[in-house]
C-alpha cells in the first residue's frame, strides 16, 4: 500500500520524477529512428510501378505499319476531276482517258510485346491488318522488320514474328482469371507516338461483353480499367503489380465518360496466339443465336441465357431452338449467363454435337445442336 499512499500524497512530485527520468531512456530509440529515416525515405522512393515496368518494359515494342492504297488521280474535284469522269467525256463526245490509279501510303502505329523468346510479338489485329510493311521498334532503339504470322479479327488479336535472330526480352505472362476488381493495373505502350509511356490505375470491372459496348463483330469479354489508354496504346500490355501481363490494351471510351479503357484478358489471348502460331487462323464455334440476360418480372437478373434471336438456317434453328427459349445447361453443365454459354460452345469445338438444355413455356427440354465455324463478312 505505500506506493498508493505516496501517489496520493505527492502525486505531482512523482509525475515530475517520471518526466525527468523518461527522456534519457527514450533517447537511444529516438536516435535509432533518426538514423534509419534516410534509408526509409530512400526505400519509399522505390515505386512498385517502376519495378513492374523494369520487369516487362524491355519487351514492349512500337509497331509501325505501312500500306499502299490506290486512289484515282484527279478524283479531288474541280475541272480535272470532271474531265476525267467517263460519263462526262462520253456525253460531250470526248475520247476516254486511260488514267492509271495513283498510289498513296498510309501509315499507322500501335504497340505490342514479345511473348516468346523466338521473337513472337502479340498485338491487336487492327494494328497490323492489311499492312504491306511492319516495323518493330524496341526500347533500346533497335528496329527490325516484322512478318504477320496470323490475324484473328473476331478477337482483335494478331501475332508478328521478328525477322532475324537475337536474344529478345520476353514479357512474363500472368493469370487473368485471378484478377479482382480493385487490383492495380499498369498500361504500357506508345500513345500518340510517345514511346514507352506508363500509366497507372486499377481494374475497374471484369467480363465486360463487347456487344454491350456496341461492338457487334467481336467475341470478347474485356477487362475494364481506368489506367489511361489512348490511340497508339493498342496492342500494348496491361500489367499487374508484379509486372506480369494480364491483358492487351485494345479499346478506349472517349468523350463524356472518358477514363474507361478495355483490355483483352491474357488467358484468352494466349489461347488465340497458340492457334495463330500453329495454323495462322483461329476457329470460333457458334450455334447462331443472339443471347441476353434472363430477368424476372421484378427486373432482377436470373440464371440462364435468354435466346433473343435465332439465325435463319443456323445450327440452333436446325437443332430446334427458338427465340424466347432460356438456355439453362450446355453439355450437361448449368449455365448462369450468356458468357457461360459462349464459353461452353467454344470448348465443344466445331462439328461436335452439343446437348443444350432449355426451358420453354415453363417446361424443360433438351436439343442437340452441332456448332459451326463463325465466319465474318470480309471488310472492304
Amino acid at each position: 500500500m505505500p506506493p498508493i499512499r505516496a501517489l496520493s500524497r505527492g502525486g505531482v512530485a512523482l509525475a515530475a520524477a517520471v518526466l525527468v527520468v523518461s527522456p534519457p531512456a527514450l533517447q537511444p530509440v529516438v536516435r535509432a529512428q533518426s538514423a534509419a529515416s534516410p534509408a526509409t525515405t530512400a526505400l519509399g522512393r522505390q515505386s512498385f510501378v517502376a519495378a513492374a515496368v523494369r520487369r516487362a518494359g524491355p519487351a514492349v515494342v512500337t509497331i509501325d505499319t505501312e500500306r499502299t492504297v490506290a486512289s484515282q488521280a484527279g478524283a479531288g474535284g474541280g475541272s480535272r476531276g470532271l474531265l476525267s469522269d467517263p460519263l462526262f467525256r462520253q456525253f460531250f463526245g470526248l475520247p476516254q482517258m486511260s488514267t492509271p490509279p495513283a498510289q498513296r501510303t498510309e501509315r499507322g502505329q500501335g504497340s505490342g510485346f514479345v511473348f516468346q523468346a523466338d521473337g513472337l510479338v502479340l498485338t491487336n489485329a487492327h494494328v497490323v491488318e492489311r499492312s504491306d510493311r511492319v516495323t518493330v521498334g524496341f526500347q533500346n532503339g533497335q528496329r527490325l522488320e516484322g512478318k504477320v504470322v496470323g490475324i484473328d479479327p473476331i478477337t482483335d488479336l494478331a501475332v508478328v514474328r521478328l525477322v532475324g535472330g537475337g536474344a529478345w526480352p520476353v514479357a512474363p505472362l500472368g493469370n487473368s482469371d485471378g484478377l479482382q476488381v480493385g487490383d492495380w493495373a499498369i498500361a504500357v505502350g506508345n500513345p500518340f507516338g510517345l514511346d514507352h509511356t506508363v500509366t497507372l490505375g486499377i481494374i475497374s470491372s471484369l467480363n465486360r461483353n463487347a456487344t454491350k459496348l456496341g461492338i457487334t463483330d467481336k467475341r470478347l469479354d474485356l477487362i475494364q480499367t481506368d489506367a489511361a489508354i489512348n490511340p497508339g496504346n493498342s496492342g500494348g500490355p496491361l500489367l499487374n503489380a508484379e509486372g506480369e501481363v494480364v491483358g492487351i490494351n485494345t479499346l478506349v471510351r472517349s468523350g463524356p465518360g472518358a477514363g474507361l479503357g478495355f483490355a483483352i484478358p491474357i488467358n484468352r489471348a494466349r489461347a488465340i496466339a497458340q492457334q495463330l502460331v500453329a495454323s495462322g487462323k483461329v476457329s470460333h464455334p457458334m450455334i447462331g443465336v443472339g443471347l441476353d440476360m434472363v430477368r424476372t418480372d421484378q427486373g432482377s437478373v436470373a440464371a440462364g441465357a435468354l435466346i433473343a434471336g435465332v439465325q435463319p438456317g443456323g445450327p440452333a434453328e436446325r437443332g430446334g431452338l427458338r427465340k424466347g427459349d432460356v438456355i439453362v445447361a450446355v453439355a450437361g453443365k448449368s449455365v448462369s449467363s450468356p458468357a457461360d454459354v459462349i464459353t461452353a460452345v467454344e470448348a465443344a469445338g466445331v462439328g461436335r454435337p452439343l446437348l443444350i438444355g432449355v426451358t420453354r413455356a415453363g417446361a424443360a427440354q433438351e436439343f442437340q445442336v452441332v456448332p459451326q465455324d463463325l465466319v465474318l463478312p470480309r471488310s472492304r
